[in-house]
């Protein structure tokens, strides 16, 4: 493949017929370190006891860790699917909690730099394997590389994670400048992670939709605010699903209250 036909399909958005679309929430972040993985893990888990069969894909293909976070050791992941050694459909592994994972592969520079083709390829595979789910939640990589904005671009929405700090904000703007500039993404919706209180929560999502107005003329709405909740921390220390093990806590119920948003709002196929 030459490099003019590598950035041609880069560039190209692959026709996927919206009824294929419509189930797949991507979660993103401009950056690392906001809480994307936990909040993806999460919410896959929220929509899984609302009744709703959910598979949660680990789609950042260098620094895969939803396994870990789960303290999960699937047999197969995604790595034997781009070896072409197993479908999508052999290395989903059902967890305890009631949704399925397709696991990534921690640290395995040869995922994130797949050639274009083949993660053009993978994304279609994606679609046809979300068909089986009421939803899926795909737990993109941080950053605005080319592996994330394929992948974005098989979602029906997609959940930008920002904190109250201020680079944090500065990259979610980048992220949603370039998904909303290249169409990447059906919809864009904000979620505000880790803040004091609500009132925080909201003056960061005020910043960041004043910078869209301004700059970007659109106005992504706030999907939601999660407080901060020292018990996060002690799920994810502990390899358990705050769902699980605190299942009553504020940050728990913030994010009981984004999939309850996300079901009623966009509803199921």
């Amino acid at each position: 493949m030459t490099s003019a036909t590598a950035a041609a399909l880069a560039a190209a958005p692959v026709q996927i017929p919206v009824a294929e679309k419509r189930n797949i929430i991507a979660v993103a972040s401009g950056k690392g370190g906001v809480g994307k993985t936990w909040f993806s893990i999460t919410l896959a888990h929220a929509l899984a006891n609302s009744g709703r069969k959910a598979l949660l894909f680990d789609g950042d293909l260098g620094l895969a860790n939803v396994d870990v976070q789960l303290g999960a050791t699937p047999r197969r992941d995604l790595a034997s699917v781009i070896a072409g050694e197993a479908t999508l459909a052999q290395v989903a592994t059902p967890h305890s909690c009631g949704f399925d994972i397709i696991a990534g592969r921690s640290g395995s520079g040869g995922l994130a730099n797949l050639a274009p083709g083949r993660l053009i390829e993978l994304r279609a595979e994606l679609g046809r394997f979300a068909q089986g789910y009421d939803w899926v939640v795909l737990d993109l990589g941080a950053g605005i590389e080319r592996t994330v904005r394929l992948l974005t671009r098989e979602a029906r929405v997609c959940l930008v994670v920002t904190t109250d700090e201020p680079t944090s904000i500065t990259d979610a703007y980048a992220y949603i400048k370039v998904t909303a500039l290249e169409r990447l993404a059906s919809g864009i919706q904000i979620v505000v992670n880790m803040v004091s209180n609500v009132r925080d929560g909201e003056r960061t999502y005020s910043t960041l939709l004043r910078a869209c107005r301004e700059f970007l003329k659109i106005e992504p709405p706030l999907a939601g605010i999660i407080r901060r909740d020292d018990r996060v921390k002690e799920t994810i220390r502990r390899q358990v699903p705050l769902l699980m093990r605190s299942p009553t806590c504020e940050a728990a119920d913030d994010v009981g209250t984004i999939a309850r948003r996300i079901v009623t709002d966009l509803g199921t196929r």
